[in-house]
């Protein structure tokens, strides 16, 4: 076995070894709880525009965007759009590295606000964006993004828009499908599972009814998916815990 073999083993097993450790994994999930009222992940950005991630997720998803090298990465939720800005940047890199050179973003709002759509726009990295104004599960929006996905051959998919268990559940039916063997569905914020249920009093969300629980029902249907634990436990820091689906099979 070579060195860099060796030093990913290593890392393995290490990893692996702090999933297994109750109080890491907890005082991971108070961290979260503690700092959630500050607004956290609302202080971070990419390239100069807001990302509203945490900084764990970030690395992580720029590992999986490397690793599967996608010629198409569509994103539920845009806010400031760091987050479409973050992925394009990383499909720059992944271009510049031998990788796909026509890579793409599609990115879905309900509500994309006028003052970050032109933020966007005038980005560098708007070259590789585009941008769908409409409900995520609303059929015709549906059917443009998998009209956009017809042509293509590695596709990764992220969703972070309204966090209800009905509204994550229908997109996971409606855009996991279309996620390459091999790639990734990656659903933000099922922590919310973890947390009091008074936690987000004024959000139609909470335990019970969130994104977690829309992964959990999911998979009661739909074997081709599973969760890949290693992520999260790699991670300990993390807004989605059991988010990261990897798809194994057609």
């Amino acid at each position: 076995m070579n060195n860099i073999d060796k030093f990913k083993m290593d890392c393995t097993k290490e990893i692996q070894v702090m999933g297994e450790i109750s109080t890491l994994t907890e005082g991971a999930i108070d961290f979260v709880k503690t700092v959630n009222p500050y607004k956290y992940s609302y202080h971070f950005e990419w390239l100069g525009r807001p990302i509203i991630q945490y900084p764990q997720d970030i690395i992580a998803t720029q590992e999986l965007i490397y690793s599967i090298q996608p010629d198409l990465i569509i994103e539920t939720g845009i806010a400031h759009g760091g987050s479409l800005i973050f992925s394009a940047s990383m499909l720059e890199l992944n271009a510049a590295c031998g990788g796909p050179q026509d890579a793409e973003v599609l990115g879905l709002d309900i509500d994309i606000r006028q003052h970050n759509r032109e933020a966007i726009e005038i980005h560098p990295m708007f070259k590789r964006i585009s941008m769908i104004q409409g409900s995520s599960i609303a059929p015709e929006i549906i059917e443009q993004v998998k009209a956009k996905a017809a042509d293509k051959k590695k596709i990764l998919v992220s969703l972070d828009s309204n966090h209800t268990h009905d509204h994550v559940l229908a997109e996971l039916e409606a855009y996991a499908p279309l996620v390459s063997v091999g790639s990734y569905c990656i659903v933000f914020d099922s922590i919310i599972e973890d947390f009091p249920d008074d936690m987000f009093p004024d959000r139609p969300w909470g335990k019970g009814n969130n994104p977690k629980t829309a992964v959990w029902e999911y998979l009661k249907t739909h074997p081709e998916f599973e969760i890949d634990k290693s992520i999260q436990h790699k991670l300990l820091i993390t807004v989605a815990p059991d988010g990261y689906l990897k798809r194994v099979q057609l």
